[in-house]
């Protein structure tokens, strides 16, 4: 029997992308496959995005939060009670293809994907061309060749954060496959307890990928599933507080998998080497808006450094 599936959206801001992606959503063709629940869980919107939704031939269930609990928090809401065999994390800026979910829940109920705990789709911009959709487990070496540059000169020794094209010609295992879409075993989720809360904004599925792993359970990317997606639709509204979070949510993701000297040492080389580099191009680019929010977004992960000290 094919499995039940229960979608959970967190929404913020994403103005008319979020009706389109409920409405792809009512639109997908998945024969047999039960939709249990599809839950938009608002973290405070002022956009009134999330108002006046209305079913749309959809099990739709609205939290309104009263105040923005974070990305990883708000998932584990949405996804709070749920009987269904699998749980899907879909980012409001994404469309889904007519056939997006049949191919996933028929690729996961099948025998070939026994081990395999969480799956991901192709990401595809409005043209039909691939984007980011999975990536390698960040280490000291890969943020270093991220920071410098070198991971485009040197991808042999300093491999990339995430995966190429040329990565991604073929289904395949990955490390983790990214939050746009996040397809996971409800069981394994329950296992783990869902994201870890401390990530307000990024790394919560980085994080839940490598506790999975190590639980046994291995991330997929499955290429035959497409999605569109726009990205950073909510975060661009923000720079400043989206890289602050990024650097938090990657330290903390350091601290709790890495070992501490190599932690400390990702410590050193943001507040150095990768500040330099990310003010001197916003320099040679005159951008004042950019200037700006690297600076906003730095004074506030050094005031947690300083704080946490």
């Amino acid at each position: 029997m094919p499995g039940s599936i229960h979608i959970t959206i967190v929404n913020w801001n994403t103005g008319p992308y979020l009706g389109d992606c409920l409405a792809s959503i009512a639109a997908a063709d998945a024969p047999g496959v039960t939709l249990a629940r599809v839950t938009v869980v608002d973290n405070a919107s002022s956009d009134g995005s999330a108002r006046g939704l209305g079913e749309r031939g959809l099990p739709l269930e609205v939290i309104a939060n009263d105040r923005n609990v974070g990305f990883a928090a708000a998932c584990n809401q949405g996804a709070a009670g749920t009987t269904a065999d699998y749980l899907l994390f879909l980012n409001p800026d994404t469309r889904l293809f007519e056939d997006s979910l049949a191919r996933v829940t028929s690729f996961m109920d099948g025998e070939q994907s026994d081990g395999i705990g969480i799956c991901g789709a192709e990401m595809v911009d409005g043209a039909g061309r691939g984007g980011i959709s999975c990536a390698r487990f960040p280490t000291l070496r890969v943020m270093f060749g991220k920071m410098t540059g070198l991971h485009r000169v040197m991808p042999r020794l300093f491999p990339g954060h995430h995966l190429t094209a040329a990565e991604t010609q073929r289904s395949r295992f990955v490390d983790q496959v990214i939050g746009a879409f996040f397809f996971v075993r409800r069981d394994l989720f329950e296992q783990l307890g869902g994201f870890d809360t401390q990530y307000f904004l990024y790394f919560e599925e980085v994080d839940f990928a490598r506790r999975a792993l190590l639980h046994g359970a291995r991330s997929y990317f499955l290429k035959q599933a497409r999605v569109l997606h726009a990205e950073n639709v909510s975060s661009d509204q923000v720079r400043d507080a989206r890289l602050y979070h990024s650097l938090r949510s990657r330290r903390l993701y350091a601290y709790k998998h890495w070992t501490r000297r190599q932690a400390q040492a990702l410590d050193v080389l943001t507040l150095s080497v990768e500040l330099t580099a990310r003010l001197t191009s916003a320099a040679l680019r005159r951008s004042g808006s950019d200037l700006v929010a690297i600076g906003s977004g730095y004074r506030r992960f050094l005031a947690d450094l300083v704080r946490h000290a």
